[in-house]
């Protein structure tokens, strides 16, 4: 059973006056949802679960910060979880530098060998949608998502003011979303 927004919230407001059996709760209703970003970015299963664990120690630290009139609850812990897959990765960015610069595809490297017939079609189609894009941005949009760079980061990378960053992050994500629904 999903929980709506205000359920969430409730629960979030009980965890932050200490409630295990409320924490345990939004752990349970929300896990496999932070697992699946966390995986998206860190591309490992067990570095995954460790940044969704990191993820709901905040949690926990931090529920008293959390306000309703802020934002959604899916979206507070989604960024939770975003943000430390994100530091997980630039702390390994030094490896993935090597990676680029050995000239290999960003989008091969997303992959292990054990993948699925699905996955790999849905690769080839991502490589497709990312072969459409204006160089820039798609290098722009492969660095903020695969290997962690912050706008402001990506500002100075491309010499490019950061309103224009966050538009071609969004304008692009569109166009692949837009792309893979195509194809």
């Amino acid at each position: 059973m999903r929980l709506s927004t205000v359920d969430l919230s409730a629960l979030i407001g009980r965890t932050a006056r200490g409630d295990q059996a409320a924490f345990q709760e939004l752990y349970g209703q929300t896990s496999a949802k932070l697992l699946g970003i966390a995986l998206r970015i860190v591309k490992d299963r067990a570095v995954a679960e460790d940044v969704v664990q990191e993820a709901y120690l905040k949690v926990w630290q931090g529920a008293a910060s959390y306000s309703l009139e802020a934002g959604r609850p899916m979206t507070w812990l989604i960024s939770i979880a975003r943000y430390r897959a994100i530091d997980v990765v630039r702390a390994r960015r030094e490896t993935l530098a090597r990676t680029h610069e050995d000239g290999l595809d960003p989008v091969e490297t997303m992959a292990e060998p054990r993948d699925r017939e699905a996955e790999f079609i849905e690769r080839n189609r991502l490589s497709i949608c990312l072969g459409q894009l204006d160089e820039s941005q798609r290098r722009c949009f492969l660095e903020a998502y695969y290997d962690g760079y912050s706008r402001e980061e990506l500002s100075q990378r491309f010499a490019t003011p950061v309103n224009t960053i966050k538009t071609w992050l969004h304008r692009t994500a569109a166009a692949l979303r837009s792309c893979m629904g195509e194809a």
